[in-house]
C-alpha cells in the first residue's frame, strides 16, 4: 500500500492508476486529510503502508516527522523543479529521498525497495525453502525455475515472505494488497486469493507452506 499527498487530484489519481497497473495498491490524499488520518489510523493500518509519497502541499517539510511519529516506511518526496534548498530541507525534514518529476512508478518501486534494503540489511529478495521471491515485481522462482502467478496472488507470496514467522490477519492480507480504502472489493477475496496459492504451491513444491488458523489468520511455514 502507497500512500500519496498532494493537493492535485490529478496528480494522486494518476499515480494511483500507475501502481494499480503494477499490482501495487494506493490512496492519494490532499495534506490536510493526510493530517487528520495520520492522527487517527489505526496501528494495523500504519503496517500496511509500504510507502509515502509527498507532492506539492503546503505542509510538506511536515508531514515526514508526523510519519515518523507512526511509520518507518520510506518517505520519498517528488519536486517539480529543481531546487538545492528545497531538496536540503526536506532532507533535513526526514525523507529518505528527493526525486525530481516527472518519475515512472516503477522507478519509486526500485528506490523504495533499495530504502528499506539499506534499512534492514535486506537483499531484493528472499529463499524460503526451494523458494526464490522477490520484492521489485519479478515472478518468483520454484528451484530455479520461474513460477508465474497472478499479480495478486504474487503480492500476497511477497507479503507472507516479508513477514515471515509472523500470524498475519486476513485484513492485514486486504490492505496490504487492496489498499486500506478499498469498499469495492470485499475482504474476502483474500481467503479466494490465498486458497488458489496455496493450491499452486502445494502441486509445485509437494507440500503446503502456508499454516491456516481459524481466527488467527495466516502464516508462511516453510
Amino acid at each position: 500500500m502507497f500512500i500519496i499527498v498532494d493537493e492535485r487530484e490529478l496528480v494522486t489519481s494518476g499515480y494511483a492508476r500507475h501502481f494499480g497497473q503494477e499490482g501495487i495498491s494506493s490512496a492519494g490524499f490532499c495534506s490536510g486529510q493526510f493530517i487528520d488520518w495520520v492522527d487517527s489510523a489505526i496501528e494495523t493500518d500504519m503496517l500496511a503502508v509500504e510507502a509515502f509519497l509527498i507532492g506539492e502541499c503546503p505542509e510538506r517539510e511536515e508531514l515526514p516527522k508526523l510519519i515518523r511519529k507512526r511509520s518507518q516506511a520510506p518517505v520519498i518526496a517528488m519536486n517539480e523543479a529543481p531546487s538545492l534548498e528545497q531538496t536540503l530541507g526536506l532532507f533535513t525534514a526526514g525523507v529518505d529521498d528527493v526525486v525530481r518529476k516527472p518519475i515512472h512508478v516503477k522507478e519509486i518501486l526500485a528506490r523504495v525497495y533499495a530504502i528499506r534494503r539499506r534499512a534492514e540489511t535486506r537483499r531484493d529478495y528472499a529463499v524460503v525453502g526451494p523458494m526464490q521471491v522477490f520484492f521489485d515485481g519479478r515472478d518468483p522462482l520454484v528451484r530455479g525455475e520461474a513460477f508465474s502467478l497472478p499479480r495478486r496472488e504474487r503480492r500476497i507470496l511477497e507479503y507472507f515472505v516479508m513477514n515471515r514467522g509472523r500470524r498475519l490477519t486476513k485484513s492485514q492480507i486486504f490492505n496490504a494488497v487492496y489498499g486500506l480504502f478499498d469498499d469495492v472489493v470485499e475482504e474476502n477475496v483474500v481467503e479466494s486469493h490465498v486458497s488458489k496459492l496455496r493450491k499452486k504451491l502445494r502441486a509445485r513444491l509437494g507440500y503446503d507452506p502456508i499454516d491456516s488458523q481459524r481466527f488467527l489468520g495466516y502464516m508462511l511455514i516453510g
